[in-house]
């Protein structure tokens, strides 16, 4: 735990440091970035403040979901923790950003799955309605639909997150990356686990559809616009409509190398 400790602090004193800098090289932001960023006392206050503003319309106001997130990671840290799992993960795999600051502040993938984690933890603690609630929310603010159910691990990345879909039973475990528009869903109204497990390391491409209680094996690639209906074994890139195999990643985590382009793969 005081390793842990030590780990957020020193994330938190990271992300302050970039604050001011990006004050003293672009004064117009001055205001915005000391609201999000450096009026606050540690990050968990900062993130709420930031999705509670996000969240907020003229019926529910920033100050009513800032309570119930901050209540959240009071009492569930892993939430929180979780968080900053997922901003690493961001700029460790997106050659378009080095820094913590702009994933926290801007990067609306990120945001969804921080207001996803919140949806699931109320639903995970019988608060059903305001849950459907914030995940109703997620899908106007940022066009990511997550049924609060969905068991989402941490170091995961939305890239551009727009229209990704991710149905009640489905399962993301950590260290996973899904592009926009990526839909992880049934097969009908039957009931039971009835969405995908997507297994560590794995890579989504843009435009990719899992579809029925089968499982992506760990450490493998679903190339762009690919319709899955059948298990993906382990360590294996598959593309198609439907998807087949046609190699393996140039890595043993594809969500790491974010290589989208499937003839690099090995035959």
């Amino acid at each position: 735990m005081q390793a842990l400790n030590q780990v957020t602090q020193s994330f938190w004193l990271t992300l302050k440091e970039q604050a001011q800098k990006t004050i003293d090289q672009e004064p117009l932001l001055a205001s915005y970035v000391h609201a999000c960023i450096l009026a606050h006392h540690n990050f968990e206050s900062s993130l709420s403040f930031i999705l509670s503003n996000k969240l907020a319309d003229n019926v529910m106001p920033a100050l009513a979901i800032r309570e119930v997130i901050d209540q959240a990671y009071l009492l569930d840290p892993s939430v929180c923790e979780a968080a900053i799992t997922d901003v690493q993960a961001v700029v460790n795999r997106d050659p378009a950003v080095s820094t913590f600051l702009p994933v926290l502040m801007y990067f609306k993938g990120f945001q969804a799955v921080q207001v996803h984690r919140l949806a699931n933890y109320l639903w995970r603690n019988e608060r059903y309605d305001l849950a459907l609630f914030i995940q109703s929310r997620n899908s106007e603010v940022f066009s990511v639909d997550i049924h609060p159910a969905a068991s989402i691990g941490s170091g995961v990345m939305f890239d551009h997150a727009t229209g990704i879909v991710i149905g009640e039973t489905a399962v993301v475990e950590d260290n996973v990356s899904i592009l926009q528009n990526v839909t992880l869903g049934g097969t009908g109204n039957e009931g039971g686990q009835r969405h995908p497990t997507i297994r560590e390391g794995s890579m989504l491409g843009s435009g990719a559809k899992i579809l029925g209680n089968i499982e992506v094996g760990k450490g493998s690639k679903v190339g762009a616009g690919s319709v899955v209906l059948a298990n993906v074994p382990a360590g294996v890139t598959v593309v198609g409509v439907p998807a087949k195999v046609v190699g393996k990643p140039d890595c043993c985590m594809p969500c790491d190398s974010m290589q989208q382009n499937v003839l690099n793969d090995k035959r």
